[in-house]
């Protein structure tokens, strides 16, 4: 903060923003879904990322979700806030057009995925707000139905997780493996975690 003493008031602006923005929109799990993104820049936050990277994580879904414009961001927070946000959509784009049946994803479809992630952005950035709000869809997956919870814990296990891993982010990795574990084998994970409580 003493390096940029108006990055507070800065991430205050975009957190009112977002709120205004997404308005009463809902999750699935009935809680307003203004949630999300502040878990997720919650998350960026805690990797002490700079403070367009956490403002692009608390705007990541407006363009998607709301009237927001991009040219809207840009306008209000600047270029570097705008291309993180276009930066994150279009890797969603990129993943829904892919359409693999994760089930029957194979290693080298899983690596090809991951290389056409890596190459689409020009900022890392965007890749780190991505695994963020992977992060806290699969810290609230209970509130989705049981196919798409092992679908999107498959995924994140074969996307998401080996891109932390290169990333060297070593604790989005494992929580997002963990959690993944978790739905994918509940009586081995389970059993396990058992096993290390005991000991």
């Amino acid at each position: 903060e003493s390096q940029y003493p108006d990055s507070l008031d800065e991430v205050k602006h975009a957190l009112d923003f977002a709120i205004k923005a997404h308005g009463q929109q809902l999750r699935q799990s009935g809680e307003l879904y203004i949630v999300h993104p502040i878990a997720v820049a919650s998350i960026l936050a805690d990797l002490h990322m700079d403070t367009p990277t956490i403002i692009a994580g608390l705007l990541h879904d407006t363009v998607e979700d709301t009237p927001v414009t991009l040219a809207g961001i840009n306008l209000e927070f600047g270029q570097t806030v705008a291309k993180l946000v276009d930066g994150v959509s279009k890797l969603k784009h990129a993943k829904e057009k892919s359409r693999l049946e994760r089930s029957t994803l194979s290693e080298v479809q899983a690596e090809s995925l991951r290389k056409m992630f890596l190459a689409m952005v020009d900022d890392i950035r965007v890749i780190i707000i991505k695994l963020a709000d992977r992060l806290h869809n699969m810290r609230t997956l209970q509130f989705l139905p049981e196919d798409r919870q092992k679908r999107m814990a498959q995924e994140t296990l074969d996307i998401y997780a080996p891109l932390a891993n290169r990333l060297g982010i070593w604790q989005l990795k494992w929580q997002l493996e963990d959690l993944s574990f978790r739905y994918l084998d509940g009586e081995a994970y389970h059993r396990i975690a058992q096993l290390v409580a005991e000991k």
